[in-house]
């Protein structure tokens, strides 16, 4: 089995740079100790603790969009939806070996459980094989 340490996603909004671009696609790995540790020692996270977030989101985040980086100042300039998407997933893939939820097949009922897939607005499943309905996959 192996080790999956990068995660595709697409923002909800999308982060709007100074010339207008919208960056929705992204992609984020797996933090490690050093990351919390060196934003830890962070002169801006010792002045103020809610900067730890977006210092490390900018360290795990590894591509958006076109963007040449992804900076603290990016992470700011993010909108509301897109921050509170992005912890949420920092957290889910840190946190599980393979994030995974609860589900209710909205064609048969059945209950079940699914990778999430970061990548769609709302995600996707694969239903179950008991599922009568004849296409393999919706959306959620």
């Amino acid at each position: 089995m192996e080790l999956q340490t990068m995660y595709p996603f697409r923002l909800p909004r999308g982060y709007v740079d100074v010339e207008g671009t919208l960056h929705r696609e992204g992609q984020m790995r797996l933090a490690t100790a050093g990351d919390e540790l060196s934003a830890l020692r962070d002169p801006r996270v010792k002045a103020d603790e809610s900067y730890m977030k977006p210092l490390i989101l900018s360290k795990v985040i590894t591509m958006l969009g076109t963007l040449p980086e992804v900076t603290p100042e990016v992470i700011e300039g993010l909108f509301i939806a897109d921050m509170e998407f992005l912890q949420d997933m920092y957290d889910t893939i840190n946190k599980a070996d393979k994030p995974q939820i609860q589900v209710t097949c909205p064609h048969c009922g059945k209950q079940f459980v699914d990778t999430i897939n970061f990548q769609g607005a709302g995600g996707t499943f694969s239903r179950p094989g008991s599922c009568t309905v004849s296409s393999r996959s919706s959306r959620i």
